[in-house]
């Protein structure tokens, strides 16, 4: 009798999300026979159009009600299951969020079938509203739209449809895949990122979800973005199964002058690590879910820079032109790093920029490190700044492909940095010590052609610091044939910072990634 009470429920469901979408038109000019090209110049010329009129705020449309609900409301209420979007006919399903609490703009979200192009309503008839919520179930109306999407994919067993993407939030959206848990996060834009007159957050507004076929593992979603300085158009192409990927081209359209045009912003967070030079009381050895910003250069060098958490904000840039790559890294991936059975940092996701083609020119890979107190806030950003400024009435289109890993980003990486540490540059006892500011560094390398070098083979370090004094550098191997160590002192000049870079050579060619890093004499 349960059984058919439940089944009787989901039809209603059904019924209620196919009426919602069958009586609503599209209202938005859209192709008669929609293709995703097609579309995809559709959104593109709203987009023009709306970068030459003035900007307009989204409306404030949500009861007081729904705007003013606690994170306690929130959390309690939940999408029915059963009445996702392609439930039963695609491997894909798509489930949506309640507005309101911390998501006050709801979006517009589009499906495309056939051609065809329908508006989806808000219906909270979706919703599961558990006790502190109950309140609110009559809150919600049919034009209010929703705060965002998630689809579902079978990434880890054919029987059970896991979260592959979610879109929530201002332009941000993020990605897993087989064995991972969520942790950073993507955005569609970055503009001003870290400036003194602060950082503007642009915000898709609407959605267009193309109805995949019922064995499909792509599926592509179209988004119009809009803000005050910059309107965009973007066409994301999903690729799921044993390895998630997602293809993004995105038209950009200038309304104002932007000082900082970020560009394929990864947003991740680092609170402590191995590197860390202040510890906080925790039991735990390490917390973040990433712990490095990895590059590859137009030239092929591999650039390794483990993360920090500064006392203050810090702002640095990786150099090149035409990148082939940039990503943010997990690269510890053994339990036993971390010892955290509820946030599982182990199973963080890493992920990877390949740009393919566009405005990328001469700029750089840009890090932001933003001090933080605890594990709760993203406080790591790094994105592509081009030394060319967006003017108002530029367009420029980027194109790149977004790719989640493990440990190893695509492409053959050389052997890499495993172990990054510094201390007190003192030796144990001595009777007249340096002054605290002396740092002793180790850096471990393993991997690669390192592995099968004997312990008499001539490798050697390459090091160059910006400033301050290098003394005592040498690197051996480690035992058990656990990789090769560099060592070396800094003395740093006054209280500038030094950048320094090390690479391991063998016969005067570099054998592994290069080891990045900049000591602040302030963070001690």
């Amino acid at each position: 009798m349960r059984f058919a009470q439940a089944w009787v429920l989901t039809l209603a469901l059904l019924a209620t999300m196919g009426a919602t979408v069958a009586s609503a038109s599209a209202r938005a000019g859209s192709p008669s026979d929609a293709t995703p090209e097609s579309l995809f110049q559709h959104v593109t010329d709203l987009a023009g159009a709306r970068a030459e009129a003035p900007y307009e705020p989204p409306a404030d449309v949500l009861p007081d009600a729904l705007r003013g609900m606690t994170y306690d409301q929130y959390r309690s209420i939940r999408f029915r299951p059963e009445a996702a979007l392609w439930r039963g006919d695609a491997r894909f399903e798509a489930q949506f969020f309640h507005p309101g609490f911390l998501f006050p703009h709801p979006v517009t979200v589009y499906t495309v079938a056939q051609g065809q192009v329908e508006e989806l309503a808000f219906d909270p008839k979706l919703f599961r509203y558990d006790a502190e919520a109950e309140e609110l179930a009559d809150a919600g109306r049919s034009d209010l739209g929703f705060a965002g999407f998630r689809l579902h994919y079978p990434l880890n067993t054919p029987e059970y449809l896991d979260e592959v993407v979610v879109f929530l939030g201002a332009s941000y959206f993020r990605l897993v895949g087989p064995g991972q848990v969520y942790g950073l996060s993507s955005r569609g834009l970055a503009i001003d990122t870290a400036l003194p007159s602060g950082e503007e957050f642009p915000a898709f507004r609407k959605f267009w979800l193309f109805r995949p076929e019922p064995d499909a593992d792509s599926i592509t979603i179209l988004a119009l973005l809009d803000s005050p300085s910059a309107t965009g158009a973007f066409r994301f192409d999903l690729q799921a199964g044993a390895e998630v990927a997602m293809a993004v081209d995105k038209r950009l359209f200038a309304r104002a002058d932007v000082a900082k045009l970020g560009i394929a912003p990864l947003t991740s967070m680092f609170f402590f690590g191995e590197a860390s030079v202040r510890a906080p009381d925790d039991f735990r050895p390490r917390v973040h879910d990433s712990e490095g910003l990895m590059m590859q250069t137009a030239a092929g060098e591999w650039i390794w820079r483990p993360l920090t958490n500064p006392v203050r904000l810090r702002g640095s840039s990786l150099r090149d032109e035409r990148p082939r790559g940039f990503g943010l890294v997990q690269r510890s991936r053994n339990f036993s790093e971390y010892l955290d059975l509820e946030a599982e940092y182990h199973r963080r996701p890493s992920q990877w920029v390949t740009p393919i083609d566009g405005d990328w020119g001469v700029g750089g890979v840009e890090l932001v490190e933003i001090p933080t107190s605890d594990e709760t806030s993203d406080n790591i950003v790094a994105y592509w700044v081009a030394d060319t400024p967006l003017r108002a009435g530029d367009r420029r289109q980027y194109r790149y492909r977004l790719t989640l890993f493990d440990d190893v980003p695509p492409g053959e990486p050389p052997a890499r940095v495993v172990r990054t540490r510094s201390g007190w540059g003192a030796v144990p006892g001595v009777a007249d010590p340096p002054p605290r500011s002396l740092r002793r560094y180790i850096v471990d390398f393993a991997g690669g052609e390192l592995d099968a070098l004997g312990s008499d083979a001539a490798v050697e370090p390459l090091l160059e610091a910006g400033s301050g004094r290098i003394d005592d550098l040498h690197v051996r191997r480690l035992p058990a044939q656990a990789g090769w160590r560099a060592t070396f002192l800094l003395d740093p000049e006054d209280a500038q910072a030094a950048d320094l870079r090390l690479v391991l050579t063998l016969d005067g060619r570099p054998i592994t990634e290069t080891w990045n890093h900049v000591w602040y004499p302030d963070e001690r």
